[in-house]
């Protein structure tokens, strides 16, 4: 049966590390997405985090109920970062195409954790910010119950599927990214149009665009979709 988790009040009152650092929910998270970063999943252990930390693992459960507790942490800290600042602008369109570049920068540059948290949900309370933010914006403009969720699913999943894609290729150690990306050059750009006409035709531009995100035009195409529908609805004319 899992301990349960002390209040935050309790554990600020507890005395410091030996390195007289004072634990919290914040450092702990801060400092796994650094070892996450520098070793990958495998290097994430309690033990490991304990010496990062200068404490003793056990004091980790004190303040989650296990390390599958601190990945959810984890990953709700980047959506944290994806939204923090961020301003409504009224603009339905401009808004979701930024929180939506906002949440898949946030996974990107921590990549090595997006690949851990993508798939996962968390339930908490920058996660819920970021759902109840997507679906304020959808019914602002206008967007019927029904589309709304239609909507808002293809947009999250989209977004987090993009976010683990690229963060997944930007995890692999760099020469094999680097193997990757050459590929488009130099086995693609070489293909003969006798056997490849339409790779052989498409080389420039695959080895151009291939080697970025989609996600900036896969977003923009569900925006475009979105509007679409939004302007069926209002012409009073039955959705497809």
């Amino acid at each position: 049966m899992p301990k349960p988790v002390i209040p935050e009040e309790k554990r600020r009152r507890r005395r410091p590390t030996k390195s007289g650092t004072v634990l919290s929910e914040r450092l702990i998270v801060d400092t796994a997405l650094r070892m996450l970063r520098e070793h990958g999943s495998a290097g994430l252990t309690a033990r490991r985090l304990g010496l990062a930390l200068d404490a003793d693992p056990s004091t980790l459960y004190r303040y989650f109920r296990g390390m599958d507790d601190l990945t959810l942490a984890i990953g709700d800290a980047l959506i944290g970062q994806a939204l923090e600042g961020w301003k409504p602008t009224g603009e339905w369109r401009a808004d979701l195409r930024t929180v939506g570049l906002r949440i898949h920068a946030a996974y990107v540059a921590h990549p090595q954790a997006a690949v851990l948290t993508t798939s996962r949900v968390t339930g908490r309370a920058n996660e819920l910010a970021a759902d109840e933010t997507v679906l304020e914006i959808l019914r602002s403009a206008g967007f019927g119950l029904p589309d709304t969720v239609r909507i808002y699913h293809a947009f999250i999943d989209q977004t987090l599927a993009f976010a683990a894609l690229d963060a997944a290729s930007l995890a692999l150690p760099s020469a094999s990214l680097r193997a990757d990306e050459e590929m488009w050059r130099s086995t693609y750009a070489r293909l003969p149009r006798s056997t490849h006409p339409r790779i052989a035709e498409a080389a420039p531009l695959l080895a151009t665009r291939m080697v970025n995100s989609a996600y900036p035009t896969a977003l923009e195409m569900l925006l475009d979709s979105a509007a679409a529908q939004l302007s069926t609805s209002a012409d009073g004319t039955a959705a497809p």
